[in-house]
This record gives structure tokens, sequence and C-alpha cells, in this order.
């Protein structure tokens, strides 16, 4: 571990003069609040969250992170990034320096390796469309404008193929980024492996990354979409789905859902205002091998809308149809040790027909598989052996208080409880687990430690503190 070098005792106040030298030194822009288009570059998809930064730096490439994380370090301040705003933690407070990477987009790819290299603010439909084009996918979330890197490093769950060959993270192949020493490194399994290691599964707690590499797969189609049933079957659906993952292959995602959808013009009309069950997959085999696996779901209960088809790679969004817009909504995530037909009756009780419940969206996703076994160079995206992911969302209405809406869909996990796993998942962290003891149940005692010497190591002032945040090691930093 190195010693803590010398390092501004507090935030310093930069002048007018200071911004000037800024915006001469990088290529983007640097916006200050009340600048046009500050807001809106502060903004990211998840409306709940408000950032008030100090100064906005627009990176345009490496050299606009370089000069930008210099900046901060100079006077003293704490860095936050922002590319799309999917996975927020907090709102940015206005000491902040924010460097957003969304002009950052060069992508390259290598068929013959079957390898894609990605800037910082690439989005995943670009690399959907352009892998397309060699034969190839990528271990692509649920949506289509979120962004790869952010994703990434907190693992990756890909809705897709995830129980077919793991985590994103796990498929890396290298990663640039800049430290809080205002350096830019290349981590690899021959270059930085510590970084290497603490970056894939430690989200952004230990640099700005610019660009990294990770692997393809020959995949051209999936047997994919979604069966939706009135919420009035959620009990005979549930069920069947609980009978269902319990064999399904590892060729195979899914995910039961219960929507409550609001009564807007966007949603369609059997959805309205009114629970849906909905049960969601993705299929790498052949078409009749499918219809044949999802056959006992699409007898459990009349289908109000199928949309399971042999359909093109590209079209992945068709399975979640997750909204292209941003939204307000409260986040509570969890993973389950496994789920019995005790775990569905407990759900049922909570976000079923009969509850009244507020939340919105309640997700129980399949793991297991590939996602439990590491592939690749080790790394920290842990609770591999956790069965089931889920997710309880509570949309906020325009023009409401978001605080009122803070507990709605924690009903869910308290009545969860007796098959939650005590442990956390990188890839799933809200905005409610930014505390350092809600982080630290995402890794195992050994690994938490060598997170914390890494950190205290390269990020001894905690610079990189506005995040599901690992503190330096005792002794090594403030890192307030």
């Amino acid at each position: 571990m190195t010693s803590a070098p010398n390092l501004p005792s507090g935030p310093r106040p930069f002048s007018p003069r200071d911004i000037r030298t800024l915006t001469i030194d990088v290529a983007g822009p640097v916006l200050l609040p009340g600048d046009d288009g500050y807001a809106e570059e502060a903004t990211g998809f998840n409306r709940v969250v408000t950032h008030r930064p100090a100064v906005i730096v627009g990176a345009a490439d490496a050299a606009d992170v370089l000069s930008a994380v210099r900046f901060a370090g100079r006077y003293g301040r704490p860095v936050a990034v922002l590319s799309t705003g999917h996975g927020p933690t907090g709102d940015v407070p206005e000491d902040a320096v924010m460097i957003t990477t969304r002009r950052m987009t060069g992508l390259s790819i290598d068929a013959g390796e079957r390898t894609v290299r990605v800037e910082a603010g690439v989005r995943w439909q670009q690399v959907v469309t352009e892998a397309a084009v060699h034969g190839l996918a990528p271990l692509v979330g649920s949506a289509a404008d979120v962004g790869v890197v952010g994703y990434t490093l907190g693992g990756g769950l890909s809705v897709t193929m995830g129980r077919a060959f793991g985590w994103a993270a796990d498929h890396v192949q290298w990663i640039d980024l800049v430290t809080a020493d205002g350096e830019l490194r290349h981590a690899s399994r021959d270059s930085e492996d510590d970084l290497f290691w603490a970056l894939r599964g430690g989200k952004g707690n230990f640099g700005v990354v610019t660009a990294m590499e990770f692997s393809l797969f020959p995949v051209t189609q999936l047997y994919a979409g979604a069966l939706y049933f009135s919420g009035d079957d959620a009990r005979e659906v549930l069920h069947a789905y609980e009978r269902f993952a319990a064999t399904a292959p590892e060729e195979l995602m899914s995910s039961a859902v219960l929507l409550r959808l609001p009564d807007q013009p966007t949603v369609p009309d059997f959805m309205r205002g009114r629970l849906t069950a909905a049960v969601r997959f993705s299929w790498l085999g052949s078409e009749a091998d499918g219809e044949e696996l999802i056959a006992p779901l699409r007898a459990a209960a009349p289908v109000l809308l199928d949309t399971v088809a042999l359909r093109p790679f590209t079209e992945f969004d068709a399975i979640s149809v997750d909204p292209p817009e941003g939204i307000s909504s409260v986040e509570h995530f969890a993973v389950l040790d496994e789920v019995t037909p005790e775990t569905i009756d407990a759900l049922l009780e909570v976000a079923g027909p009969e509850s009244g419940a507020r939340v919105n969206v309640v997700d129980l996703r399949q793991l297991g598989g590939a996602l439990s076994r590491y592939s690749g160079a080790p790394n920290v995206v842990g609770t591999r052996d956790a069965a089931f992911a889920v997710f309880a969302f509570a949309f906020v209405p325009p023009g409401e208080d978001p605080e009122e809406y803070r507990t709605a869909g924690s009903e869910v996990m308290e009545r969860l409880e007796p098959w939650l796993s005590a442990r956390k998942h990188t890839n799933f962290l809200g905005a409610d687990d930014v505390t350092a003891e809600r982080v630290r149940l995402a890794f195992d005692a050994p690994t938490y430690e060598r997170l914390q010497e890494i950190k205290a190591a390269r990020d001894p002032a905690n610079m990189f503190r506005l995040n599901h945040n690992i503190p330096p090691g005792a002794g090594t930093g403030s890192g307030s």
C-alpha cells in the first residue's frame, strides 16, 4: 500500500479565471449553475435525483477527463461521473466537479477476435447495431439506451444471455481510466492488475473510465418476448413460473413481473390502471424447443398478449419494453437465496391483486447458470450463489414529492425477508444503498478489505466518493 500524498485539507474556491483556464484546457463544454444547458447536462434518466455540481465538464475525449480530474484534485473537490443516469446513487452536491461522458461515443469491433472497444459514453443500442453486422452480440441489459460502462462496472446482468455466458464484467479484456492522481492508466490482466480486478464489480470507486474492451458472442437471433396476463390470474401465473424456473436450462433467461402501470395514453389499454402479470423470456435455442419450454406458461391462464417469437437479436428490447425516456422512480433491490411456492405466496400478499400496493413494478429475475461461475480473469462481482434478483419500482407522479414515495416497495423486501440473501450485489445497489454498511454487504470480508487497500493506494482522499462508496482503509485518507 502506498502512503497518502500531500492532499488539500478541504475544498478550495475557484475563480472565474480558473474556470476560463479549464475551458481552454478541454474540448467539450464547461458549464456553471445558471448557464444555458447546465440543467440538461446534469439530468439523468431517473428524474428523482437532482444534481447541482459546482461545475460540469462535458468530456469530449480522454484528455478532457484528465483535465477535469486534475482540476478537481487541485481544488480538493469530489468527482461525480454521469453518462445516462440509469443507475443513480444520490444527488451530486454543490461542491462537486461533474464529468459527463455522453459525447465519448467511439466504438470499434474486431470481428476476428469477437471483441468491441467502446468509449465511456457509448450506449447499448450502438453496440448491438454495429455488432449485428458481424453476426455478433453483447451481454446487453434490458434497455437500449443504458450506458455500457456503468452497467458493466456494476457486473452487468444480461436479460438475453446472462445464464448462458455470465456477467458482462467477466468478459472485459481491458479498461482505460483516469485515476485520482490525474494519470491515464491501462488496466488488464498484465497491467495495473489490482485496478483491473477491483473495477469489475467495484463500480466507480477507482477512477473515471474512458474506454474498455469486452467480448462479443456469435448470436444473431433469440426466441424472446413476453406473455401478459390479467392480474386476477397472477397466482396461477407466478406459481407456474416458479415450477418452470426450477428446471430451466442455462440457455434461458426469464423473469416474472407484476405491473401496476398508470392510466396514461402511452400504456396499452389492457394494462392501464390495473394489475398485469407478465413472464419474460430469452431463449438461445431453436424456436421449436422454445415453444415446448414455455408451453406450460402459455397454458397457465388466458394470455392477453403474446409477444414471444423468433426475432433478430437487434430486437432484444422487445423483452422488457423499458421506457425510452426519463422517469421519476424510487427503486429497491435485493437477491434471494431461493424461490419456493411460499415465496410466491408472500410476494402476492404484498403486491398481488388484493394487496392495494403502491409499488408499480415488481420483477423477479432468475439468476444461476453461468452467472454463478467465474469466466475469465477473477473480479469482485460476488453473491454468485443467489438464485433470483428482485426489483421493486414505484413511479413518482409529476409534481409530487419523491420523499412521499421513498418507502414504496420496501414492504416487498420486508415480506420476502425469509428468502433474501444476507448479502447485497453490486449490480443491484440502489439509492438507499449508498451507506458504507450496505455497500459492504456486496462483498465478502477479504474482498472488501482488499478493495479498501486498493482505494487507499489509488484514491486516499476518496475523490471518487459520490457513488456506492468503498472508503479507503482506516488511517489512509480523510474520505469524508
